[in-house]
């Protein structure tokens, strides 16, 4: 299918060519400085387009072609097909508002579904993102996408059952680069996003990643174990070291990304916690003898013997655990020499307080519940003693999830706790999550079960034999895998279904000429247009009542913005086969120019459209640039 991979990959960075003799600042600055290290590859300044095979999830043929190609820089319409909402009802044989239960309706019509924000698209998803940017662009940022996950085929050169993971090296960095460029621009000021990976490509999607976001937006790596070395899997292990984990490479928008720290379950005591205090009578005891005194250790055992998975430690350990208390070191004089003439008292500062705190002969008592967090444990959701998690999770089980949702996706299917996990630990309720690489739908499903806004784009049948399904009985509360008895999901919420749809140029099948798809309608033709060659639309109307006096009439305005606060206005001006007007006259053109010119932030202006225009080519100004179109976007299908 793919072309096969032949050449080499290259890294660019600071002073290449040069070796450092010393550290004078003139010697190792160049003009050729790059901000930092830069991937090269095969054809990495063209784009890469399927012809698509949607039955199959997949790209049949793939070639390379010019990065403006509208083939992959246009943004299709939305189809509607169906928005399904929770209906909440009082549930069989209960008493009135006492147990209720959902069932879902189903929605034909797109204008009675204004309230649903979720939303899941059928299509390829670089002409989905295409279209996500040209909403998100109208948007402020506070309703930009907070957090963004993929998980993108691995390059492993395997064929799996639902897309094809047989890429070319080079081919699938240029799929990344291009979906990842716009990835970036959906995100909020204080967004971040997630790419779950193995080791085929994590270190050159790393220095992409790099190029794209900038190095010092990476926040970390973080290893997942996602397997065990048994069975067939240990044929090789003497050739090689078995693969047992995954890797989520992790980014940041800006620095002012929020993150709350997650936690994992701690299967042993820490025996440094040995104290227990009665504040009552401000006196401390030995946690063991206490333990043993109340019959929940036996005569003879030790700290080491309190079992976390026993109910009746874990409920002592729950009720006391502002008490159980270790000891450590603390700075502040005053208040240690004030606890050492306390001598086997306790001295508690800002009692019953948020800020409490307790110390004992001169040293800090720190309870255990600074240690108490929520966790998973045993497909539940509860407080219990835990430790800081930090860049390697190896307690989420990867090796039962094929069933997760009640749909089969045996190879590839992430664990509903490893999302719940991620969006954990960088989003809030109502924060909006993207997934492009939807898959069976478990960031769909997990994002809604928290709460969050969710947008999820897939290609392929099973958007509509998988992710429908799955979707539909978390909606009425019926799907109970993954997370929904650990949080107690019972159902609720909407989210409404789209196809993508066609493009905006067709091609007459007898005679091969190019036209608009005039069936879409010319203002959202005008712009598709403009937001294919990066113009960012804008909702400003600065032009003189006596040209565009038919709003229908009116030009699509989009702007450019460049590093020197300057910016290069594009006009999309169409005409309809059925208008008579095809004639821009000089007089218009001028006045649409310095209208424009008037503008603080101008640098040029393009006109793309179909129309004669009617003005003498020596006469152009400079910063004037007109572009007829089709033609000039089927003179580039043509290269």
């Amino acid at each position: 299918m793919a072309k096969k991979y032949k050449g080499s990959l290259s890294l660019e960075w600071f002073n290449k060519q040069k070796a450092i003799v010393n550290l004078d600042e003139n010697s190792i600055k160049s003009a050729n400085d790059i901000s930092a290290p830069r991937i090269n590859w095969i054809n990495k300044d063209e784009a890469l387009f399927y012809e698509l095979n949607e039955e199959e999830g997949k790209g049949n043929k793939p070639y390379w072609v010019n990065r403006d190609d509208i083939r992959v820089k246009e943004a299709r319409p939305l189809v509607f097909q169906k928005g399904f909402k929770a209906v909440e009802q009082d549930k069989e044989g209960s008493l009135p508002s006492t147990d209720s239960e959902y069932t879902i309706k189903e929605i034909l019509n797109e204008e009675d579904t204004t309230d649903i924000e979720n939303i899941l698209i059928k299509g390829d998803n670089l002409l989905a993102l295409n279209t996500l940017k040209k909403h998100f662009d109208k948007l402020p940022d506070n309703e930009k996408v907070k957090c963004i996950y993929i998980d993108p085929p691995y390059n492993t050169g395997a064929a799996f059952d639902h897309y094809d993971d047989n890429l070319a090296h080079s081919e699938w960095l240029t799929l990344m680069r291009d979906r990842l460029l716009i990835l970036k621009h959906l995100l909020k000021d204080d967004g971040c996003i997630f790419i779950h990976v193995d080791d085929n490509e994590v270190f050159y999607l790393k220095v992409l990643m790099d190029e794209i976001f900038g190095r010092d937006r990476f926040v970390n790596s973080i290893s997942v174990k996602s397997s065990t070395p048994s069975g067939p899997k240990t044929a090789h292990k003497d050739k090689t070291i078995l693969k047992q984990k995954d890797t989520i490479l992790f980014y940041k928008n800006s620095d002012r990304i929020n993150i709350n720290p997650q936690y994992k379950r701690k299967e042993r005591w820490d025996t440094h916690f040995n104290y227990i205090v009665d504040k009552a009578n401000k006196t401390v005891s030995s946690l063991k003898e206490f333990l043993i005194e109340q019959s929940i250790l036996e005569s003879g055992q030790s700290l080491k013997d309190i079992d976390l998975s026993n109910k009746t430690h874990y409920k002592f350990i729950m009720l006391n655990k502002g008490v159980i208390c270790q000891t450590q070191s603390f700075k502040n004089e005053e208040i240690k020499n004030k606890s050492k003439q306390l001598k086997d008292k306790v001295l508690i500062i800002n009692e019953n307080e948020s800020n409490e705190s307790m110390f004992y002969n001169g040293r800090q008592l720190s309870p255990l519940s600074s240690s108490v967090n929520k966790v998973f444990y045993n497909n539940k959701l509860r407080d219990d003693v835990s430790i800081l998690l930090c860049d390697f999770w190896d307690d989420i089980d990867f090796q039962n999830t094929q069933n997760e949702g009640g749909v089969s996706f045996p190879t590839s299917k992430k664990p509903e706790e490893l999302l719940y996990r991620i969006l954990s630990l960088v989003t809030e309720e109502g924060d909006i999550i993207l997934d492009c690489f939807g898959g069976s739908g478990s960031t769909f499903a997990v994002a809604h079960k928290m709460n969050r806004r969710w947008v999820g784009v897939e290609l392929g049948n099973h958007a509509d034999t998988h992710i429908l399904p799955r979707l539909s009985d978390i909606v009425i509360g019926t799907e109970q895998s993954g997370i929904s008895k650990s949080i107690n999901w019972k159902g609720g919420g909407s989210f409404k279904y789209y196809h993508l749809g066609e493009s905006i140029i067709s091609i007459d099948e007898e005679t091969k000429k190019g036209e608009f798809n005039w069936s879409l309608g010319k203002q959202f033709i005008q712009e598709s247009l403009l937001q294919s060659y990066d113009f960012v639309v804008q909702d400003i109307n600065v032009f003189p009542a006596q040209i565009f006096q038919d709003q229908a009439n009116k030009p699509t305005v989009g702007k450019l913005s460049g590093s020197s606060n300057k910016a290069v206005y594009g006009l999309a001006f169409l005409a309809t086969p059925q208008e008579s007007n095809l004639t821009i006259t000089n007089e218009d053109v001028k006045t649409i120019y310095s209208t424009l010119r008037k503008q603080p932030d101008f640098q040029s202006l393009v006109i793309y459209s179909n129309k004669g225009i009617d003005i003498a080519q020596d006469t152009i100004p400079s910063d004037l640039a007109i572009i007829k179109v089709p033609h000039a976007i089927f003179s580039e299908l043509e290269r």
